[in-house]
C-alpha cells in the first residue's frame, strides 16, 4: 500500500502513515474540518521509489491545484516527541513535477542535521524511523496560527493560548513575524488584533472538543480562509507539559512542593523506589510533628503543603522552615502561594493537621531533650549516634535461611520498627540548628559569607570521609595509574566485577561505601557495589590533579584551619559589639563545628536496610525471570509490592505493566526541568512569578560557600561519566552525595536547585570551594568550556 486517502489513516496505522497523517485521519473521522488530501506511505519510503502513477492519480482527484506537502514520520507528533519544525513542509506546490520534488524533499529531511539531533536527544533509533508524506489541498488563509489547549508557559490546564498572524501559519510556527497572543480563560474579550471575539470563542470550543477526544492537552495548527471558515491542519499532544497532580475534586486549588531535590534528585523515581520513599519521608516528617501527604507527580516526590498553607498557625512559619532544606526558590514560590487569596487561612484549622496541631507533646519533649543533650555533650551524642548506625547495619542483614521468593517477600514487607531513630535524628537536628541560627543572631555583625567560612572543613561527615578515602585510593594507585587513566570507566568496572582487575583497593572501598550511589535513595537504582563505573570515573579525575596543594586532603585541612581562625576572630568581634548575642552565636558555631558534619550520617545509615531490601527484591526478580514472569530481574523495580505479591503467589504476569512503566520512566528521564511547585490545575508556580531583572552577562543565584574563582565551566548531566579537569567549574542541575567525588577536582560549584544546608553546598564548604546555588537554567545558560567567574559571597556567576 503506497498511497491512501487521508480519511483512511488511523492511529493503528502509525507505522504506515506516520504521526501527522494518523492525527489528521482521526480529526476527519471526528467530523472536524480538515483540507482533503492523501498520504504517501512509509512503505514507499522503505522501497525508496516514489509511486508516481498513484501519486498523480490521487493529486488529480484533489483537482490538481496548489497543495501543501508535509512530512509525517513514524516518530512524529507523539506524546513525548512532537518533532515540531524538525522535518520539512513545502507549501503552494503546483503540478506533478513540483509535487514529486516536494515529496523527495520531505524524504530527505528525515535525515537532516536538525532531525537527527532531535532523535539523538530523545534516544530514538535512526534506523527504525520511516517517512510518510501528507499531501493536502492548499488553504489560502487570511489569518492562521496555533492553539494550545493548556497554557504552555505556566502549565495551567484551565487556560488556552493562541498565537495568530495574518497570512500563512508558517509565520507563527517559524517565529518569522510578530504575532498576536491571546489567553483564553473563559472571559469574553473585545475584538483585538487579527482575531475577533467570535474567532476566539470558536477556537476555544474546538480546543475543548479536541482535548476531550484525544484525552490530553493538544497543540493545534489552524487557518481561517477568506470565507471565515476555520480549518484544522494538525493536532498533536503538547509534549512539554509537566504531568498534572492527582485529581482531588476540590473547588479550591492545592499546592505541591517538589521534595526530591532535597536529596539531590530531579530524575524520576522508579515505582518501587517511590513506594519506599513516600513512606520514609512521611515518617520522618511525622517524627518532627509535621503531617504532609507525599504525592507522585511525573515520577517525582511532591509534598502536599495545602493544609499547612491554609492553617493560621503553621503558615506563619512555613517560609522560614523551608530555608534549611528547600532553599530560596521554594521560599519564593511559597510566599507567592501564601499571598494568593485562594490559600487564605481557613477558620476550621488544618483539615489534615498543621505543623503545630500534629506535633504531640511526646514528640516535642523528645525533640527538646535530644537537641539539648546533643548541644550539651556533642562528643557523647556523636559516639551514641555511630553506635546506633552500626547496630542498624548489623540488623539490616537478611537471615541466612531465606530460600524462596515468598520468604524473601515476607521479609521485605515486614515493618521493622527502629528504636535508634532518636539517637540518630536529634544530633543531626541540633547540628543544623547550630549552623542556621547564627546568621540571624549576627545580623549587622557578620555576613552569610563569613559564617559559611566558619562552617568549612567540618569533621565527622561520612560523605567527606568517603571522598577522602577514594582520594587516598587514587594516590596509592602507583603502577596502575596509566591503566586507570586510559581505560574507559565502564570497562574498568566490568573487569573489577569479573575479578580480572589488579588490586587497587577498590574491593576494600566498596566494602565500606558500596551501598552508596547517585540517586541512592531510590530503591530501583543500582548501588556502586553493583556498578562501580562512577567510582572509576572519579578516580580518573583525581589522577589528573598534579598539584599537591590542590589535593582534597590539603584543601580540606586549609578550609578547617581557615574556619577555626575565622571563628575566633568572629566571636571576639561579636562579643565586643553584642555581648549576649555574641556569646550565644559563638557557642552555637562551636557546636556546629562538632555536630553539623553529622548531617550526612542519617541518610548513610538508612541506606543499609535499603541495600538489603534491594538485594532481596532482585533475588525475587531473578526467580520471576526464571519462571517467565519477568524479562529481566530488575524489572521488579517497576512494580509495587502488591503487584510482586500477585506475581509470586498467584502467578499474575506483570510484563505489560513493566513495559508501560519503563516507557514512561524513559520519557521522564529526558525531561529537562522539574517545577519547584505545582498547583492542582497544573500551574508551575515559579513560571508566574515576576521575572528577575536580566543581568548584563551575569547570572544571579544564592551564595552558599564563600570564595571567588574563575575557570572553564563543565556542565555535567551524568556524574558516572563526567571528565573533570582540575580548575573546572562544575555546573549541574542538582547534586547528591553520589556527585561529591567530583567536588574534589572542581574549583567551584554551580547548581540550579538546593539549599544552603543541603548536601552539595555543605561538601563545597568542607573543601573550601565557592558555591552558588538556585541559579535558574544554569545548565542551559552556561556551556562547557565557557570561562566563568563564580563569586560565592555575592551569589553571582559572570559569563566571559
Amino acid at each position: 500500500m503506497h498511497v491512501i486517502a487521508l480519511s483512511e489513516a488511523t492511529t493503528q496505522m502509525l507505522d504506515l502513515v506516520g504521526g501527522k497523517a494518523a492525527g489528521l485521519g482521526e480529526l476527519i473521522r471526528r467530523g472536524e474540518r480538515v483540507p482533503e488530501g492523501f498520504c504517501v506511505t512509509t512503505e514507499a519510503h522503505r522501497l525508496g521509489i516514489i509511486p508516481t502513477a498513484e501519486v498523480v492519480a490521487a493529486y488529480e482527484r484533489l483537482g490538481a491545484g496548489p497543495v501543501a506537502v508535509r512530512s509525517s514520520a513514524t516518530a512524529e507528533d507523539l506524546p513525548d516527541a512532537s518533532f515540531a519544525g524538525q522535518q520539512d513542509t513545502v507549501l503552494n506546490v503546483t503540478g506533478t513535477a513540483e509535487l514529486i520534488a516536494a515529496i523527495e524533499t520531505c524524504w530527505d529531511s528525515l535525515h537532516s542535521d536538525r532531525a537527527t539531533a532531535y532523535r539523538d536527544a530523545r534516544q530514538i533509533d535512526h534506523q527504525a524511523v520511516r517517512m510518510a508524506v501528507v499531501v493536502q489541498r492548499m488553504i489560502t488563509p487570511t489569518v492562521a496560527g496555533v492553539l494550545f489547549t493548556a497554557n504552555p508557559l505556566t502549565g495551567r490546564r484551565d487556560e488556552m493560548a493562541v498565537d495568530a498572524a495574518a497570512g500563512l501559519g508558517t509565520t507563527v510556527v517559524d517565529g518569522a513575524a510578530t504575532v498576536d497572543h491571546y489567553i483564553l480563560d473563559g472571559v469574553r474579550r473585545d475584538d483585538t488584533g487579527c482575531l475577533t471575539s467570535a474567532h476566539l470563542a470558536e477556537l476555544r470550543a474546538t480546543g475543548e472538543r479536541l482535548q476531550a477526544h484525544f484525552g490530553s492537552p493538544q497543540d493545534v495548527e489552524w487557518a481561517i480562509d477568506a470565507d471565515d471558515v476555520l480549518w484544522l491542519l494538525q493536532s498533536r499532544p503538547i509534549t512539554s507539559l509537566f504531568p498534572l497532580p492527582p485529581r482531588t475534586g476540590e473547588p479550591l486549588p492545592r499546592v505541591y512542593l517538589e521534595f526530591g531535590h532535597v536529596q539531590g534528585m530531579l530524575q524520576p523515581v522508579t515505582p518501587m523506589g517511590m513506594s519506599t520513599l513516600r513512606t520514609q519521608i512521611a515518617a520522618m516528617l511525622a517524627a518532627l510533628g509535621v503531617r504532609v501527604d507525599i504525592v507522585d507527580i511525573g515520577g517525582r516526590l511532591y509534598g502536599d503543603l495545602t493544609d499547612l498553607a491554609r492553617d493560621r498557625s503553621s503558615r506563619k512559619r512555613l517560609v522560614k522552615l523551608l530555608a534549611v532544606d528547600f532553599g530560596p526558590r521554594a521560599q519564593a514560590v511559597m510566599q507567592h502561594v501564601l499571598a494568593d487569596p485562594r490559600f487564605a487561612p481557613t477558620g476550621g484549622g488544618a483539615r489534615r493537621g498543621g505543623a503545630a496541631g500534629a506535633a504531640s507533646l511526646r514528640t516535642a519533649g523528645r525533640a527538646v531533650v535530644g537537641i539539648l543533650r546533643a548541644l550539651a555533650r556533642p562528643e557523647a551524642a556523636r559516639i551514641h549516634m555511630f553506635e546506633a548506625i552500626e547496630q542498624m547495619r548489623v540488623r539490616s542483614a537478611a537471615p541466612a535461611d531465606l530460600r524462596t521468593a515468598a520468604d524473601r517477600l515476607r521479609l521485605v514487607q515486614a515493618q521493622d520498627s527502629d528504636d535508634s531513630a532518636d539517637a540518630i535524628m536529634w544530633p543531626i537536628v541540633a547540628g543544623m540548628l547550630a549552623a542556621a541560627l547564627p546568621t540571624a543572631l549576627l545580623k549587622g555583625v557578620a555576613g552569610p559569607d563569613e559564617i559559611h567560612t566558619v562552617l568549612g572543613g567540618i569533621p565527622h561527615n561520612v560523605t567527606i570521609e568517603m571522598d577522602l578515602a577514594l582520594w587516598r585510593l587514587a594516590q596509592d594507585a602507583g603502577d596502575h595509574r596509566q591503566l586507570l587513566l586510559d581505560t574507559p570507566p565502564a570497562e574498568l568496572a566490568a573487569r573489577h566485577l569479573r575479578g580480572t582487575l589488579p588490586d587497587i583497593g577498590m574491593t576494600t572501598f566498596l566494602d565500606v561505601y558500596g551501598h552508596r550511589g547517585v540517586a541512592e535513595v531510590d530503591l530501583g537504582v543500582p548501588r556502586w557495589a553493583e556498578d562501580p563505573t562512577p567510582v572509576f570515573a572519579a578516580v580518573a579525575n583525581y589522577l589528573r590533579v598534579t598539584d599537591p596543594r590542590q589535593g582534597p586532603d590539603q584543601r580540606f585541612q586549609r578550609a578547617a584551619a581557615t574556619a577555626e581562625a575565622s571563628l575566633a576572630e568572629l566571636v571576639t568581634r561579636a562579643r565586643r559589639r553584642r555581648p549576649v548575642r555574641g556569646r550565644i552565636a559563638g557557642f552555637l558555631l562551636r557546636r556546629a563545628r562538632s555536630l553539623a558534619g553529622l548531617r550526612e550520617a542519617g541518610k548513610f545509615a538508612g541506606l543499609y536496610p535499603l541495600r538489603e531490601t534491594r538485594r532481596q527484591l532482585l533475588l525475587i526478580g531473578a526467580d520471576l525471570h526464571e519462571s517467565g514472569l519477568l524479562d529481566q530481574p530488575d524489572d521488579i523495580m517497576f512494580l509495587t509490592l502488591d503487584e510482586v505479591h500477585a506475581a509470586v503467589h498467584q502467578g499474575v504476569d506483570p510484563r505489560g505493566t513493566v513495559t508501560a512503566r519503563r516507557a514512561v520512566h524513559r520519557r521522564e528521564l529526558r525531561r529537562p526541568t522539574v517545577p519547584v511547585a505545582l498547583l492542582s490545575d497544573g500551574t508551575d508556580v515559579e513560571a508566574v512569578l515576576p521575572a528577575r531583572p536580566a543581568g548584563d552577562g551575569t547570572l544571579a543565584g544564592v551564595g552558599a560557600s564563600a570564595g571567588r574563582v574563575t575557570g572553564p565551566a563543565r556542565v555535567v548531566q551524568d556524574p558516572g561519566t563526567a571528565h573533570i579537569e582540575p580548575g573546572d567549574v562544575l555546573v549541574a542541575a542538582t547534586t547528591d552525595p553520589g556527585w561529591t567525588p567530583l567536588f574534589l577536582t572542581a574549583a567551584a560549584l554551580v547548581t540550579e536547585t538546593g539549599a544552603i544546608m543541603a548536601h552539595g553546598p555543605t561538601v563545597a564548604r568542607e573543601y573550601g570551594i565557592p558555591a552558588v546555588i538556585c541559579v535558574p537554567d544554569a545548565t542551559r545558560a552556561i556551556t562547557t568550556g565557557q570561562l566563568v567567574t563564580v563569586d560565592g559571597g555575592a551569589g553571582t556567576i559572570t559569563l566571559h
